[in-house]
């Protein structure tokens, strides 16, 4: 099996071309390729499929093996792929996932992509979709006490759940013991993603992210979006922020007429290899 491992901003997967053929049990050859001692070492695994409703399908699954429904780096990488490796020739790429339909704008130099601008769609503050329970709906700047420490939460849906919350410096924000117990908490039955944001401006953030599935990630596409929108929604930003992760900086730009969000950063290959079947 060829593989090719890829990131945006640091959230790095491994990526497949399975437009031929999917593997019997993508969930444990995620967890296998994704330990960083003993396989390749990523975030997660990304397959790449034929579609029949868009030109391709994005598959992807967590570190741990559980399937996720969408993520903002990856995406940005699967449209790299497709092109650099002659799968497409077009710059405007519809792509398949969980969350549905997205659409890539790509940028090419020389020859291979370098950055992706991606519709994220619409969020949505609607409990019910993300799901949250208990809280009532919309969940903005919701009291929440954990080990001592108060935060506001404001709960978005980017086709997957983000739980946003306020803080200080991320630095030291105990993202460690925090965000695995909110990621497991009851009230989030699907468990959820959490994401520690610094306010820096009317237009800058910093974000750091404890990922359902992963454990804390370099960078996630879909926690910077969530995480602007809620900055937005709650009168912290603009409607165009630069928010700044661990792994780099993603652009993130909120329509308030047609309610989308575009999101654009870069995509790079880092290696490529095979496994033995």
């Amino acid at each position: 099996m060829k593989f090719t491992k890829m990131n945006g901003c640091g959230n790095d997967y491994i990526y497949m071309d399975c437009t031929r053929r999917l593997p019997d049990d993508p969930g444990a050859l995620a967890r296998r390729v994704s330990d960083r001692h003993f396989g390749i070492g990523g975030d997660g695994l990304i397959l790449i499929a034929a579609s029949e409703v868009a030109d391709f399908r994005m598959i992807m699954f967590n570190a741990d093996g559980s399937e996720g429904s969408m993520c903002g780096n990856g995406i940005r990488c699967v449209g790299k792929f497709v092109y650099d490796k002659g799968l497409t020739d077009k710059t405007q790429v519809s792509i398949e996932t969980k969350s549905g339909i997205k659409t890539l704008a790509l940028t090419v130099e020389q020859g291979q992509v370098t950055r992706a601008r991606v519709d994220m769609g619409c969020p949505s503050l609607d409990a019910d979709a993300l799901p949250v329970v208990g809280l009532g709906s919309p969940v903005i700047e919701h009291p929440i006490t954990v080990q001592g420490q108060t935060f506001q939460m404001t709960c978005v849906s980017m086709g997957n759940p983000h739980a946003v919350l306020w803080v200080d410096d991320v630095d030291h924000c105990g993202l460690e013991t925090i965000g695995p117990l909110l990621e497991h908490d009851p009230m989030f039955p699907d468990r959820c993603n959490i994401e520690f944001v610094q306010l820096m401006d009317s237009g800058t953030i910093r974000m750091r992210v404890w990922e359902r599935g992963s454990g804390e990630t370099l960078a996630c596409g879909t926690g910077a979006c969530a995480s602007a929108f809620a900055c937005y929604t709650t009168g912290k930003t603009g409607s165009h922020v630069k928010v700044r992760l661990l792994g780099g900086e993603l652009d993130i730009a909120y329509d308030p007429t047609d309610g989308h969000i575009l999101l654009t950063g870069p995509a790079v290959t880092v290696f490529e290899g095979e496994l033995p079947e």
